[in-house]
């Protein structure tokens, strides 16, 4: 029998691929993930504190409301409920997580057909440019705003050394995968220094 991946492991999962994108930052496993929670994460995998606070806060803020559906008052913790990730996607994306969550295969494979140019398995800085620019739709500010700082977020911390951002890289972000290698790979840093 076959070693699934961890994508495939993800797939197979109870949870569908954008709530196990997500997973990892629920530190304490609860199905809910706090601002702190994000911090932590961010802070996991290698980022700094700036960063880190930034994103606990625009990320929380900016996704909380909308996976409590039905509730008439904000909560002032600003907590994301897992669950109901999918009613957090944002528009300007790339249509690779659908509506319900699962992760679509042909458009994920469409960003390297139409943007990959340098190397077909990668995206340049400037072909990342390119590829947010082209999934901006009219007027959508939120939408613009959320895709350019995930990209950017996501290229600062997981380019290579030549700085590409690889097929393989993008694909285990949309699975969460991605995080856990990279705290993992903080880990093993940490102990190698001591």
């Amino acid at each position: 029998m076959a070693v699934k991946s961890e994508f495939d492991q993800a797939i197979d999962s109870d949870q569908n691929v954008l709530q196990k994108h997500v997973a990892f930052f629920d530190r304490n496993k609860d199905g809910v993930v706090y601002p702190w929670e994000t911090f932590q994460g961010f802070r996991a995998i290698g980022s700094g504190i700036l960063l880190s606070s930034f994103a606990a806060v625009f990320i929380n803020v900016g996704l909380s409301g909308k996976t409590r559906p039905g509730k008439k008052f904000p909560n002032l913790l600003f907590p994301i409920e897992i669950q109901n990730i999918n009613l957090a996607k944002h528009g300007s994306d790339s249509g690779v997580y659908d509506t319900h969550g699962r992760f679509v295969t042909s458009k994920f494979e469409e960003i390297f057909h139409k943007y990959a140019r340098t190397n077909s398995d990668a995206l340049t800085s400037e072909e990342l440019d390119k590829f947010i620019k082209g999934n901006r739709e009219p007027k959508d500010y939120g939408g613009w705003i959320g895709g350019l700082s995930e990209w950017k977020i996501l290229y600062y911390l997981a380019k290579d050394k030549n700085g590409l951002l690889s097929k393989e890289t993008i694909r285990a972000v949309y699975d969460g995968s991605l995080f856990e290698k990279m705290a993992q790979e903080k880990l093993a840093k940490k102990e190698a220094h001591k």
